[in-house]
């Protein structure tokens, strides 16, 4: 998950050259916020259990998508969270169609890790009888293998956080007091 930092780190340098002010990282407000926990609560847990193939681990990590694409839904309307909706929509298909996320064997080579180091109770090996494929595990970045679904979950978190961070002051949030008319004066 390293590459999700960088990503992030890159728009808020992006939101920063164009403008943007680190202290919108505190305005930030989205519907539902604490489902975010939850989500990678239940997906931290599903790969702590010590039987990674089981149904229970399956049903958590589908749980944890289904609690992140309410969040997406209920904040649909910021710029970006579809397209990061889009990503999670993606990731949530391919593992309910395959009981778990397919992770291509050349592309764990070519990042340089092992199969051990890939393969937990979220992933499993792609093979002749994966279901859409195209959706597994199969971009190789150093030492990780992403999804067609992450790229997106990450453009689309990238798109939303710079828009943020370009927000102008809200004063009112911070419950600041005017008089009528005081602008005039």
């Amino acid at each position: 998950m390293i590459w999700i930092g960088v990503v992030l780190l890159a728009s808020i340098v992006v939101s920063l050259l164009r403008g943007g002010k680190l202290s919108n990282l505190a305005e930030i407000e989205l519907h539902a916020w604490w489902l975010l926990f939850v989500g990678f609560g239940l997906q931290v847990v599903a790969n702590a259990l010590p039987d990674s193939r089981s149904a229970l681990t399956v049903g958590l990590l589908l749980t944890s998508y289904v609690a992140l694409l309410v969040v997406v839904w209920l904040n649909r309307a910021e710029p970006g969270i579809w397209i990061a909706g889009i990503g999670i929509l993606m990731n949530f298909t391919v593992i309910a169609a395959n009981a778990g996320m397919p992770v291509l064997m050349e592309a764990i080579e070519v990042a340089g890790g092992s199969t051990e180091s890939i393969l937990d109770g979220k992933h499993v090996l792609l093979d002749d009888g994966t279901r859409l494929p195209f959706l597994g595990d199969v971009i190789p970045l150093p030492r990780n293998v992403i999804s067609l679904g992450d790229v997106f979950l990450a453009i689309g978190l990238g798109v939303f956080l710079e828009d943020q961070l370009r927000q102008p002051l809200r004063l009112f949030r911070h419950r600041v007091q005017g008089v009528p008319g005081s602008a005039a004066e």
